[in-house]
């Protein structure tokens, strides 16, 4: 199971959100390629990267320092936030960006998830950010009627070949992942699905494994120091895969 550290911009700045809520902001790092530097010294092989300015106000607003960790660093890099039209989504990828993250458009535009599958294929993930078990939209403000593990199905019968689950309830809070909802979802398909949202200690990273998670988003608790990096990563890599 992949470890992978989450860089959340807002304003140009590294920082985390308490259960979404944009009101709630802690500044970790006033410079998001610095914060990139001390995870790929640790060992992070691949990072989750979020602009909040770009989920909240529908285009990409942090665009350089994304492209300032892309070219600084061999690190893989997922990008999702504002991803809702086709050309931010090929120049995020023209940037380095090896897979896309859309959320808002999984549910409000489904031919353009189509159409993006078809044009950048095994590079789009759909991020399935949910409020007790709903979709939520727009930077996690605008709560939808649809079901997570629905917008899972109908993305999945339009070619997306990967997922991020969210509980958007447990993102920031340091408590615990919501274990039976990724059991549920992970249940209702045989893709590839990574869990974020309230990991906040090493014994939640086994089991995530065991449930059968691909990889493991985690923010707050990296910069808080909760979860040691360099632990994490050598935790994942000493455990042997269930039989």
């Amino acid at each position: 199971m992949q470890v992978i550290p989450a860089i959340d911009i807002r304003g140009g700045r590294c920082v985390r959100l308490f259960k979404g809520d944009f009101s709630r902001e802690t500044v970790f790092s006033p410079d998001p390629v610095d914060v990139a530097r001390r995870f790929f010294a640790l060992g992070a092989k691949r990072l989750h990267v979020v602009d909040l300015d770009g989920a909240e106000r529908g285009r990409p607003e942090n665009l350089p320092a994304l492209e300032g960790i892309a070219r600084a660093f061999p690190l893989a890099l997922q990008f999702g936030g504002g991803l809702r039209q086709i050309d931010d989504i090929d120049r995020a990828l023209g940037l380095g960006v090896e897979r896309a993250i859309l959320g808002t458009s999984a549910v409000e535009e489904p031919d353009l998830v189509a159409r993006a599958c078809q044009l950048f294929p095994g590079r789009i993930v759909v991020g399935l950010d949910a409020r007790r078990g709903y979709v939520a939209t727009h930077g996690w403000q605008k709560r939808t009627e649809v079901e997570a593990s629905r917008l899972l199905e109908a993305m999945a019968a339009l070619g997306v070949g990967r997922f991020i689950y969210t509980d958007v309830e447990r993102d920031g809070t340091l408590t615990r992942p919501n274990f039976p909802a990724i059991r549920d979802l992970l249940s209702t398909t045989h893709l590839p699905v990574l869990a974020s949202g309230g990991i906040s200690r090493l014994e939640h990273l086994g089991k995530l494994r065991a449930l059968g998670v691909e990889g493991a988003i985690i923010g707050r608790a990296l910069y808080t120091g909760d979860i040691d990096l360099k632990q994490a990563l050598g935790l994942m890599n000493t455990i042997k895969p269930s039989p």
